[in-house]
């Protein structure tokens, strides 16, 4: 199989260096630079000061630097998390030596040049991009925390009522308001499959930054699985990505049943890790 080239590592590197910039100031502690929200919103993460490996000459990761970093993540009131490529400063050991604990997650991409063909949709389902105002954007925020909270890809127990439940929940603690800019200014978008009903099955999202963008929160409400709706809304990502001046796609994975269906639409391992310390796993 042909391996990723370094442009394209150093292509995800810079991104993950970046596009929390369009949301966040990024505040300097020697060799790490820690990701502070300007407005409400999920809370960012601590990582490299920088968006090249050891082996381009980047500076070490010291004990001091991630006391410093998780100092002023306390005072801030936000997680003590950090999140960085394997091939990039800081080291795992020098992180787990910090008694944080670290997840591996595996990352693909999808050549600029291979086609992703819209996936066929069970009966009466449609997809949709979300705009800020779209009445189904509350559950789609929800989706993804049902979705990893029953982790695997077997049809599970929760469902429209438990959805409702969640979408209740992040309208009343203002995470679906600060989410809306994002998705007004362009920053974000979000595309969700549908039963003919109205209720919302299926959802992902992409923040582009530069040319490249990591598609991400692909997640189906566990009594909807098993009907090609995860394949059919990363297909429309990558669609809608494309046609938006978008050519580097890739994603992050936890399960090799999930990185199996990203294998079907092209996705390719990008011989990269991100690890990640302290924060929730990824789709």
């Amino acid at each position: 199989m042909r391996r990723m080239s370094d442009s394209l590592r150093d292509r995800i590197e810079q991104y993950y260096a970046t596009v929390p910039l369009l949301f966040s100031d990024a505040e300097e502690f020697g060799s790490l630079r820690l990701f502070v929200r300007r407005k409400p919103g999920a809370p960012y993460y601590g990582g490299p000061s920088h968006a090249q490996p050891i082996a381009h000459g980047s500076a070490a990761v010291t004990a001091a630097d991630i006391a410093r970093v998780r100092a002023r993540q306390r005072e801030l009131g936000v997680p003590e998390a950090f999140e960085w490529l394997a091939e990039a400063a800081p080291t795992r050991a020098c992180i787990e030596a910090a008694d944080l604990p670290v997840a591996e997650r595996p990352l693909m991409a999808l050549h600029p040049h291979c086609p992703v063909g819209l996936q066929p949709l069970p009966e009466g389902v449609t997809l949709r991009v979300l705009t800020a105002d779209d009445p189904a954007l509350p559950a789609a925020l929800a989706l993804p925390r049902l979705a990893f909270a029953e982790e695997g890809t077997e049809v599970g127990s929760a469902g429209r009522k438990e959805l409702s439940v969640v979408a209740e929940e992040l309208t009343q603690d203002s995470t679906v308001a600060t989410t809306r800019p994002a998705i007004r200014a362009g920053h974000k978008t979000l595309i969700a499959a549908l039963a003919s009903d109205g209720t919302l099955l299926a959802v992902g999202h992409y923040h582009p930054a530069n040319g490249t963008t990591e598609i991400g929160g692909i997640g189906t409400l566990p009594v909807a699985r098993r009907q090609g709706l995860a394949a059919a809304v990363t297909a429309a990502l990558v669609s809608h990505a494309r046609n938006h001046r978008v050519s580097t796609v890739f994603l992050a994975y936890a399960e090799d049943a999930v990185a199996r269906i990203y294998s079907r639409l092209g996705f390719r391992p990008a011989d990269s890790t991100l690890l990640i310390a302290n924060q929730p796993a990824r789709s």
